[in-house]
């Protein structure tokens, strides 16, 4: 016995709930499955909570800072238990948004339970069988384990296990040094940890240009990170006494044993892909596991959908919720929105924040185009001296023909927030010089990018 519907959406990140209400407000008889907890990753155990969490470490920095501008607040310590009674508050108020939004929209049904595909059309959840003309797949992923003989003889956390955890570890030992990874270090330092990264490469987030990723390890190391960079193999055991783990590492040639009371791994993250019986659905995925789609996000099948990080078109909430826009655009209002169409842009949520929008300066080298690029450091910055907080630097390149702004890297104070004013006249198709002739407001950070795009100098070849 099968249950006919006009749309079946599985999973409910980033992209689900918004795509679920536009198609049952649309007229679409729509089901919801969701086999754990409303609002996938972003909601539960990514950028809500985290960023809760570095709310409270941030305060905590700022409290310890306090005499440096004059303000007296005696002794700092960190309750864990009440920071993550404030972050589950926070979870929990979006959830129940989620939840009552997904209730009271007619023609929407939520089943709880794991979907799986029995055909191109056809999907199996608790028994009963839901068939739709349209699918669409919003499974997100996971984090993955690094293959480090004796791991899976001792407790591992991740992004999701680590949202447990209401006691301030003594000694975090993380395992990658990028985006996920250095989030969570300097956050667990600032609570009172000892951290110590271990990152494969010979330097972190390898994807950013080599002064970026320096810069970054000069900042936590000043608050007092270690680092050991080149680990390219380890083996992991119980730590003295039974109790937290060892782990032998051989960086850069000379070997090292590193105690620590938690391990956290942060090398990286898979699709849920592997349990949706898309095999029988003739629905293909790349050797990785990730759904193949269209610039439209059309999967292999027609009338099924990939939307969010299963499709490995991007692995941000950003772009999950991009593809929403970009499919309920073209479904339902008739245009021809594409994936190609969104620039590339992401931030790292350290302390100074960084902020990325389009290409590197590795990128914009290998173009062998005639490039401008510029550079300030932060102790140029009134606003950033006036706050204390001058670390960093942002750096812009342009295309030396057109005029126009190529990518930007804002490793400094707000740089989440101010690489917007980039990106918006990126998406405008706007020459720079119209960012560098407008009258910014004084004092602000934003104020100095006018300054920095007059700086601009030929970009050396190397």
């Amino acid at each position: 016995m099968s249950t006919p519907c006009d749309a079946i959406v599985i999973g409910s990140g980033q992209a689900a709930p918004s795509l679920a209400v536009r198609l049952a407000e649309a007229g679409l008889k729509t089901v919801l499955v969701e086999r754990e907890h409303l609002g996938g990753t972003c909601v539960n155990d990514g950028c809500i909570p985290t960023k809760t969490l570095v709310a409270s470490a941030r305060t905590a920095h700022v409290a310890r800072r306090a005499a440096e501008y004059g303000v007296n607040v005696g002794p700092v310590t960190v309750d864990m238990k009440a920071v993550k009674a404030r972050k589950d508050a926070v979870v929990g108020k979006s959830i129940d948004g989620l939840d009552k939004w997904i209730g009271g929209t007619a023609n929407l049904r939520l089943v709880w339970g794991h979907a799986r595909f029995t055909g191109p059309h056809a999907v199996e959840v608790n028994g009963e069988t839901l068939e739709a003309p349209k699918i669409f797949i919003n499974v997100g992923g996971r984090a993955v384990l690094p293959p480090w003989p004796g791991i899976a003889d001792v407790p591992v956390l991740d992004n999701t296990s680590m949202m447990a955890i209401d006691t301030v570890p003594e000694h975090l030992v993380v395992v990658g040094g990028s985006y996920i990874g250095l989030e969570f270090a300097q956050m667990y330092r600032r609570f009172g940890s000892r951290v110590t990264v271990l990152e494969h490469g010979d330097r972190l987030i390898a994807r950013e240009d080599r002064d970026v990723s320096a810069e970054v390890q000069k900042i936590l190391e000043r608050e007092g990170v270690v680092f050991h960079l080149s680990v390219k193999e380890a083996t992991v055991a119980p730590g003295a006494g039974g109790g937290g783990v060892r782990v032998v590492v051989d960086p850069s040639g000379r070997r090292l044993a590193v105690e620590g009371s938690h391990l956290l791994a942060a090398v990286g993250r898979r699709p849920n892909t592997d349990d949706l019986g898309l095999d029988k659905a003739g629905i293909a995925t790349d050797a990785r596991g990730y759904i193949t789609v269209d610039e439209e996000l059309k999967t292999s099948v027609p009338g099924v959908w990939a939307l969010g990080d299963a499709n490995g078109r991007g692995a941000f909430t950003h772009t999950s919720y991009n593809d929403y826009q970009i499919v309920a655009a073209n479904l339902l209002d008739g245009a021809r929105r594409r994936v190609s169409d969104r620039l590339s842009t992401y931030a790292l949520f350290i302390d100074p924040p960084l902020g990325r929008v389009g290409m590197s300066e590795a990128e914009v080298r290998a173009r062998g185009k005639p490039a401008l690029v510029a550079t300030m450091p932060m102790t140029r910055v009134g606003r950033a001296r006036e706050r204390g907080e001058t670390q960093g630097f942002m750096k812009v390149l342009v295309d030396a023909e057109s005029e126009r702004i190529l990518g930007a890297s804002l490793l400094c104070i707000d740089g989440d927030e101010i690489v917007h004013l980039l990106l918006t006249a990126m998406a405008g198709d706007l020459s720079y010089k119209t960012i560098e002739r407008a009258v910014h407001i004084h004092p602000t950070v934003s104020e100095l990018i006018p300054t920095l795009l007059e700086s601009l100098a030929p970009l050396d070849p190397e």
